[in-house]
């Protein structure tokens, strides 16, 4: 029994030491960069009540929240996605605010499913919501603060890919596809399983030049020039629209000076059905999905009372770490503070000297020396701080260099 609970449950895992000190610089780092831009931090609870996850939100399948109940019989979740909470949160202290609300968060997130090949249930997130701003500038915005917050963390060598929900949904609009159908063309669109969309579309009947076009959504990852053809290949006011707004962003995107990232893929869609314009994901080499996702959700916080326009983005922190390892990109880990090693009958000498480095705030750790017969220079090998000192018995202080 003893022996078991020394293992976490499948699916969580113990992050400590270099590993735990480079993500608390990956999550500095990002969380600098979003600041640049003017956004202010939040912090909501790691459990709400269930409903602000439901199904009519359109966030996390209940299947997979983690759900429990509290002593008066209300059933409560841990979040799933951080997005809902901040539209909660927004609705309710800036019911009647008009300018732009800005908010950064970081803090854990909880996935209750097994099928994660091999993926965490419980991961790192940081990320950012721009409220109360429906333009096209505000899209750009998002999309720059993600790309200067991966340049930050070392990242050289990632793409954003971009894609409009309103093109999908306004080609499954004329084509007459109800909403459960819709779903499900999402999902294998989603996952560019092009057989599968193709035998969907064949069991509804649907129209074989609205097939056509729908198919290819999941065939094909396109440049800016693609756009032209995209459009010519509509005729719905809707997916018009949205070609339009993908054409406008990537013009303020340039102004940036960010274009060599961009890239645009029409059957990006997300499993979160709360979004509702340009949506995106970033890529990089080392993990097979995408570090960084978000897009527009205009009529998320209308279901919490407050009509207003939004969009975010979110980093798992993880993943981001685990490209950057396999890149060869882990951040230093500079060294930090001052240890005091001891022989036994020094103690007090040590004390007195770090009392005085901690009074000016200086982390010290004060240890005695290893009885081994093993030399300080070998022992002091891993050891990352900025000095080392040992005091002896006879009140001498030697300092080793590091």
């Amino acid at each position: 029994m003893k022996k078991s609970l020394l293992h976490t449950p499948e699916g969580v895992r113990d992050i400590y030491g270099e590993e735990y000190a480079r993500k608390l610089i990956i999550e500095q780092k990002l969380h600098e960069t979003i600041s640049l831009y003017g956004y202010q931090d939040i912090q909501t609870p790691t459990f709400e009540f269930f409903d602000v996850y439901s199904r009519e939100i359109g966030t996390t399948p209940s299947s997979q929240l983690y759900k429990f109940f509290d002593k008066e019989g209300n059933t409560l979740s841990l979040r799933p996605d951080f997005t809902p909470s901040c539209a909660r949160c927004a609705a309710k202290y800036f019911m009647d605010e008009t300018k732009p609300i800005r908010l950064t968060y970081s803090g854990n997130t909880f996935t209750n499913t097994s099928n994660l090949q091999g993926k965490l249930k419980e991961v790192t997130q940081l990320g950012a919501e721009l409220m109360m701003e429906p333009s096209v500038e505000a899209d750009a915005e998002m999309i720059s603060i993600i790309i200067d917050a991966m340049k930050s963390c070392g990242l050289k060598n990632f793409q954003i890919t971009i894609g409009e929900v309103e093109y999908f949904k306004g080609i499954c609009s004329q084509a007459g596809l109800n909403e459960e159908v819709e779903l499900n063309l999402r999902d294998f669109i989603s996952a560019k399983n092009y057989f599968g969309a193709q035998e969907l579309l064949t069991q509804q009947k649907v129209r074989k030049d609205y097939a056509q076009v729908l198919l290819r959504l999941a065939d094909t990852v396109q440049g800016a020039s693609d756009l032209t053809e995209a459009k010519a290949l509509v005729d719905n006011e809707r997916s018009l629209r949205a070609i339009e707004r993908l054409e406008q962003l990537y013009s303020v995107l340039c102004e940036y000076g960010v274009e060599k990232y961009i890239s645009f893929d029409l059957g990006l869609l997300s499993r979160y059905n709360y979004y509702t314009g340009v949506i995106f994901k970033g890529y990089t080499y080392g993990v097979g999905d995408a570090v960084v996702t978000g897009g527009r959700y205009d009529k998320l916080l209308s279901h919490f009372g407050k009509n207003a326009p939004a969009i975010g983005f979110v980093f798992v922190v993880d993943d981001l770490l685990e490209a950057l390892s396999r890149q060869n990109l882990k951040p230093d880990v500079p060294a930090d503070g001052v240890l005091i090693l001891y022989e036994k009958e020094a103690f007090l000498s040590a004390l007195q000297k770090a009392k005085q480095l901690r009074s000016q705030k200086v982390k010290t750790e004060l240890m005695p020396v290893p009885e081994s017969k093993v030399s300080c220079e070998s022992f002091l090998r891993g050891i990352n701080r900025q000095k080392v000192f040992l005091i002896k018995q006879n009140g001498s202080c030697q300092e080793f260099g590091q």
